[in-house]
């Protein structure tokens, strides 16, 4: 009881200084002087900022719209409420590519409750746990299976969970442990593979150029995702846990605490209508389906059954429509599948839809208000601002420029909660200030610019990526975000230096060998004093 009064309490006091904030900034400025500032991003960093301390996503992402609101309209109160609702909340809904991606989840919730009810899940739970019988090697394998659906996020983050959070359960791997690993092999991975709704993104903020082979050229130097995938093995293989992910793993293994926190998603879900002779075959058949079904969705989209080719057609497609229309296609076959099979009835089946659609409200809420707030960040001209910063104050320092790119895509990315807003910001950025006058350096920026949009999206409490990880591992979002940090930053320092040699030398194989370097010897240091406190 204490807990919760202190918590409130906490909360309390954040809304307050917020409240405070946002009246004073009433007397500061207007809304023509905060439009293409710093001012641009206040919105998200106070959201941000409110989620870390009160642990309350809803309300801080909402008090965050409302700053953005109250900024762009000049603290007027009608030009408030429309700016939220009209340009901000309803707007978004109304976005096709929105509407597809919230479809998507409950198509994949449903799925899930499917494939829970069949006695699927727990059969391939306790058939994997016969095969993979230790700790790491159930990361490990989560790992793989990661970087092995490397065609969209979204769908990674919802896929790796739905058919790895039975094995890691029964091995004692907490909860935001399952989120970091599906987190970190999700837009680490899409972001250097050139098949992948990535890379149709970032090909398509290039001109001039051949998007894919720029991109594919970029791979080598795209230092954050190739060093993240490295260090989750290296953190596998050595055992190594620090910040608050230690509580969480050294309750998962002492206490069989998965959650550690009071707030346990899904922990008291009623399986009581869970079949217990469910077969591997009942969770096998859906996800084999749901992955070949979204590869011929996108290619669909981008035009592949009307004579353009393979790669082009990924690049092309819009993962939207794609992935909803081979997410439906999937979802109809298994039904007709558990009912050939006589696993489920058809009324079994249509209970099924509304549980799954509940299982993703969370999901769908915290999402539709990250939309909301990087609309009103919009609306106050952040890209325009990032723009002249990037094109007058830091186009002279040449050799550093990958290093200042890469923390400013951090920075916005982490923001505004967007890697694919970010890449629409400085790609075209870049692009335009290297593509006649320095081309290798070109091509480092740009892998830069998309490196640290990776990062600040990895890191950011409303990143939709981050949002769906913790839906896919059915972890508390703030635990999740609160113990992935740590790693990322880690991670992070060591790219950024990188950068940096990368620069200045233009060498891929010498920089890429230093940054390797530094980061074995980071492990190794993380590893003694994992183990010195493992012995306490």
């Amino acid at each position: 009881m204490q807990k919760k009064e202190s918590k409130f309490s906490i909360s309390l006091i954040a809304m307050c200084i917020v409240v405070v904030l946002i009246v004073a900034m009433a007397f500061m400025t207007n809304a023509e002087s905060v439009q293409q500032t710093a001012w641009s991003l206040v919105p998200p960093v106070i959201a941000i900022a409110l989620a870390l301390i009160t642990k309350e996503v809803y309300s801080s992402l909402f008090i965050g719209i409302i700053s953005g609101a109250l900024l762009y309209s000049g603290y007027n109160f009608e030009g408030t409420l429309n700016h939220i609702f009209t340009d901000g909340v309803i707007a978004v809904l109304s976005d096709s590519y929105n509407v597809g991606i919230l479809v998507f989840l409950v198509i994949l919730g449903v799925m899930v409750q499917l494939m829970n009810r069949t006695g699927g899940s727990a059969a391939f739970g306790n058939w994997a746990s016969e095969k993979i019988t230790t700790r790491e090697g159930a990361q490990l394998a989560t790992i793989a299976l990661g970087c092995l659906i490397f065609i969209d996020d979204y769908f990674n983050c919802l896929t790796v969970g739905s058919v790895m959070r039975p094995v890691t359960d029964k091995h004692k791997i907490s909860r935001a442990k399952l989120a970091y690993l599906i987190d970190a092999t999700a837009a680490p991975v899409c972001i250097i593979a050139p098949i992948s709704s990535w890379a149709a993104a970032v090909s398509g903020f290039v001109e001039g150029e051949n998007g894919i082979a720029l991109f594919i050229k970029s791979i080598p130097y795209n230092y954050y995702a190739l060093f993240t995938i490295a260090m989750m093995v290296l953190m596998v293989i050595m055992k190594i846990e620090y910040g608050p992910m230690y509580r969480h793993e050294y309750n998962a293994v002492n206490y069989g605490d998965l959650y550690t926190t009071e707030d346990r998603p899904y922990a008291n879900v009623d399986n009581s209508k869970d079949k217990a002779d469910g077969k591997v075959i009942d969770m096998l058949f859906p996800i084999v389906t749901l992955v070949i079904g979204c590869v011929i969705g996108m290619i669909y989209t981008g035009g592949f059954f009307s004579g353009t080719s393979f790669i082009e057609s990924f690049a092309n497609s819009d993962a939207s429509v794609g992935l909803v229309l081979g997410s439906f296609c999937a979802l109809i076959l298994t039904m007709g599948f558990y009912m050939i099979r006589k696993s489920l009835d058809f009324s079994s089946i249509m209970e099924c839809i509304p549980e799954g659609f509940k299982q993703m409200v969370p999901a769908i809420l915290i999402l539709t208000f990250a939309w909301s707030l990087k609309a009103m960040t919009d609306s106050l001209g952040a890209k325009e601002f990032v723009a002249y910063i990037i094109q007058n104050k830091a186009a002279g320092l040449a050799g550093f420029l990958p290093f200042i790119i890469f923390l400013i895509a951090v920075g916005l990315s982490f923001a505004t909660g967007t890697s694919w807003g970010t890449f629409g910001i400085l790609i075209p950025i870049v692009v335009a200030c290297f593509q006649s006058t320095d081309y290798q350096l070109m091509i480092i920026a740009m892998s830069a610019c998309m490196a640290g949009a990776v990062c600040g999206d990895h890191c950011s409490p409303i990143s939709d990526t981050t949002i769906m990880s913790s839906a896919g591992a059915q972890c508390n979002h703030l635990n999740h975000v609160s113990t992935q940090i740590p790693y990322a930053m880690t991670c992070a320092a060591i790219s950024a230096l990188t950068y940096i040699v990368a620069g200045l030398t233009k060498n891929v194989f010498l920089s890429l060998l230093i940054g390797l370097v530094i980061l074995i010897a980071v492990m190794y240091v993380l590893s003694r004093r994992s183990a010195k406190a493992n012995a306490q």
